[in-house]
């Protein structure tokens, strides 16, 4: 392709709330994979309404007695975990944040992307404005280190990790978002080296129909629609979306590039009964944006770059509810076709680089009871295949590239292994999880290697907890850090996976009307990859895909909030150090940029019955530097962005009006691209 360039409402309920089955969205991250988040432990800033009423609170202790009372204990509708195998909410012992469909409603943004910069544990560097190109990361890292799953598949594309939130769905699909901090190895495997995002829908619960039309500042408009058929245990819903603008700035030439227009389209359905629950999707996302100066630099001062996608997603997942044994199957198949012009519409001038990926995947989940506690075990099987214009080895037979007269005349293939066993031990007052990964990758005969973890939590009374947990992860190299070799690019093809491991400890403190989380944790990263520049060589330099060998990370992360009358807010706070010098002349693209310190405030008003204003300010110091066009490097400046939403609501519609960057701060997110200033957009929605 192109260079690599909550809050929850804590109404702790003493009644015991008992669920008869596990898993009702058997495709929940935590549902699929292991236990109930730590709701508790949150680091959302801006999204302060979510409840935790449906979460029980009552310990399950390991004896024969206490199995049944663990299995009745199992989440009905909210399963969100941290581990393969489900446990309670009190037991959980890891850093996760839950955005709640309330959370995201209440929120001034019009994509998944800007949504989640208000994580204060998340990175998230802008490149497009409303989710055009962004690169998200967890705790430091990079956006190639995280793993992003829709409905608990991984759909991280192995060619970048630029595109990855190209997705099908509005906003309004969404039921939970789930943030799981931390590496993840032995939950996901590959790619989860610094934390894993999980965004979970789910077909409405009714027959209904609804109908959204936004409009604002540079041309922006967005129309999107969604309709549901309920009927006995079938469920099925369609929607569909259409945004455009014409960007916030114009190339020196004085035509539009940072423009973008893109449709959308998602079908999932869903069948349950006493014995079974399947889940099944089917989207597509076509989206072309103009790529302004995404991926220029000193040497290539390119200001007028264009890139469009073309995304498939499918899967089915099911899940069984009676006996002791439960078994939580999935299936699925990714694609992703890119078309990447250096010089918009020009290929004469530069040719296009064109990829097509294909991700098909194997998952079987399942766990089960007995008196030692609850053990957890399964395995994954995905393949991951390219054909390209410009990134692999050659192909022993070309493949033809649908509309054009060029042929894929590269490749790459490779085929991840993994099996995980976990078990729990379940007492009154503290949990101990426990498990491995094994994973073999058949890219540079990868040898079978083995990823530990353990999570052990203590509840000294119904409002403290105290957590602990050492976790290991692994991440391998994307196809465009193996072989992207253009325009001053010079990529490795042997790079080494990167390897991760992980101390963290936690503090959570919940009464009705304020909470309180804190969380230290040093992250010892080995082999891991970087773009970086030798500015010393001049017009020689160029960027050079590496391993560093060590980067040791330490950060600390606090979060609290009040709860008025009419009024939530609520403060969070992130600090991230390294340890990674950089040496003299050295400019690095990713690895050794990340937020030092992170501040979001956010408080919400109900300025009357109907009336609702949300508030949101961010604060973010970023280590770091780049080159500029005139050859000169430039520290990152710290900057504050105002966001504000004013919202109407009836019983069956609600208008809205919001601004992002209310005081039009300039600031750069990343390097060379320019940001948008004050961004004003209104909005209406009905609901049949």
């Amino acid at each position: 392709m192109r260079p690599i360039m909550n809050k929850p409402l804590f109404n702790m309920k003493r009644q015991v709330l008992v669920f008869r089955h596990f898993g009702n969205k058997g495709y929940s991250l935590f549902a699929c994979l292991g236990r109930e988040v730590v709701c508790s432990v949150l680091s959302v800033a801006t999204l302060t309404y979510a409840s935790a009423e449906s979460v029980s609170t009552n310990p399950v202790v390991t004896d024969s007695a206490s199995m049944t009372t663990a299995r009745e204990m199992m989440l009905d509708e909210v399963s969100v975990t941290g581990s393969r195998a489900p446990l309670t909410k009190s037991q959980a012992a890891r850093m996760v944040t839950v955005l709640e469909r309330a959370d995201i409603a209440q929120a001034p943004v019009q994509s998944i992307n800007d949504l989640l910069k208000y994580a204060v544990g998340v990175d998230v560097r802008q490149r497009g404005p409303i989710g055009a190109q962004t690169d998200i990361s967890i705790r430091g890292g990079t956006s190639e280190q995280i793993i992003i799953l829709l409905n608990g598949i991984n759909i991280c594309d192995p060619q970048t990790g630029h595109n990855v939130m190209d997705l099908p769905i509005d906003l309004s699909e969404i039921i939970r978002i789930e943030v799981l901090e931390g590496p993840a190895g032995r939950i996901y495997g590959t790619s989860s080296l610094v934390g894993a995002i999980n965004i979970v829908t789910q077909p409405a619960q009714r027959t209904s129909a609804d109908v959204t039309i936004e409009g604002g500042s540079y041309g922006y408009g967005r129309v999107s629609g969604r309709g549901n058929l309920r009927s006995g245990h079938w469920n099925n819903q369609l929607s569909a979306g259409y945004s455009r603008s014409d960007g916030y700035s114009r190339s020196k030439a004085g035509s539009l590039n940072t423009d973008f227009s893109g449709l959308k389209a998602f079908y999932q359905g869903q069948y349950e009964d006493d014995d079974l629950m399947l889940h099944w999707h089917l989207g597509i996302a076509d989206k072309g944006w103009g790529s302004s100066t995404f991926y220029a630099s000193p040497k290539w001062q390119a200001d007028d770059q264009y890139e469009h996608t073309t995304k498939l997603f499918s899967a089915i997942q099911g899940v069984t509810k009676g006996g002791r044994l439960h078994f939580v199957p999935s299936i699925y198949w990714n694609q992703n076709r890119d078309r990447y012009e250096g010089y918009r519409g020009q290929p004469e001038k530069m040719a296009y680089n064109y990829n097509r990926t294909d991700v098909y995947g194997v998952n079987l989940s399942s766990y089960f009871d007995w008196v030692a506690g609850r053990t957890a075990f399964g395995a994954e099987l995905r393949n991951e295949d390219l054909v390209s214009g410009n990134l692999g080895e050659p192909l022993s037979q070309t493949h033809h590239i649908k509309g054009t007269d060029r042929d894929y005349t590269l490749g790459v293939n490779r085929t991840n292994i993994s099996g995980y066993l976990e078990h729990n031990l379940l007492f009154k007052d503290f949990t101990v999880s426990a498990g491995l990964v094994a994973v073999k990758n058949t890219w540079s005969n990868m040898n079978m290697t083995v990823y530990p973890g353990i999570d052990i939590s203590y509840r000294p009374n119904d409002h403290w907890k105290l957590h602990v947990s050492y976790n290991t992860s692994l991440r391998m190299p994307s196809f465009t850090e193996m072989y992207y070799k253009l325009q001053g690019y010079a990529a490795d093809p042997h790079l080494k996976p990167e390897e991760m491991q992980a101390l963290e400890a936690g503090l959570t403190i919940n009464y009705r009307l304020f909470t309180m989380n804190c969380a230290l944790w040093h992250h010892h990263g080995k082999n891991m990859i970087d773009w970086i520049m030798d500015t010393s060589k001049g017009d020689e330099a160029v960027w050079q895909s590496v391993n560093h060998t060590e980067i040791n990370s330490t950060g600390f992360e606090f979060s609290t909030e009040a709860h008025l009358q009419r009024a939530t807010a609520k403060l969070s706070y992130s600090y991230i150090t390294q340890d990674k010098k950089q040496e003299s002349g050295i400019v690095s693209q990713y690895a050794l940029e990340y937020l030092r310190h992170k501040l979001v405030g956010n408080l919400r008003l109900q300025l009357a019955r109907r009336l609702d204003l949300g508030i949101t300010v961010r604060w973010q110091d970023r280590v770091g530097s780049y080159t500029d066009f005139d050859g000169h490097i430039q520290d990152y400046e710290p900057y504050c962005l105002t966001d504000a939403r004013l919202t109407w609501r009836q019983d069956s519609w609600k208008a809205y009006i919001e601004a992002n960057n209310l005081f039009d701060t300039s600031y750069h997110d990343y390097g060379l691209v320019e940001q948008p200033g004050r961004w004003l957009i209104a909005g209406f929605s009905i609901s049949l």
